[in-house]
């Protein structure tokens, strides 16, 4: 599914914050960017969504990195639970997927 809505409003964990841009190097700033990406789409992570509802977005920064944020919604917020580049795999899918959904 692509993204249609422009407006999104953050929540962040502290911890999460730390983490993501300590283990993988991704910015708050920049996990944010996807979700106003033209490109970006979103699935449902059924794999992970247990406790609670969970989705993958896929999208490029301001700067084209390719990212994969898993993220959930609380209370009319996004909550992003992980974010790190996309593995070369990803890469190839989601240039395939944007490429079919062209007008």
């Amino acid at each position: 599914m692509q993204v249609k809505s422009k407006v999104v409003v953050f929540e962040w964990d502290k911890w999460n914050l730390d983490k993501i841009y300590l283990k993988h190097g991704i910015t708050p700033k920049e996990a944010e960017e996807v979700f106003i990406s033209d490109d970006a789409f979103v699935t449902a992570d059924i794999k992970h969504s247990q406790a609670e509802d969970r989705f993958i977005i896929l999208g490029k920064t301001l700067e084209s990195k390719n990212l994969f944020i898993v993220f959930t919604l609380r209370s009319n917020k996004t909550r992003i639970v992980s974010a790190r580049r996309m593995h070369k795999k990803e890469v190839l899918k989601y240039d395939k997927v944007k490429k079919n959904t062209k007008i």
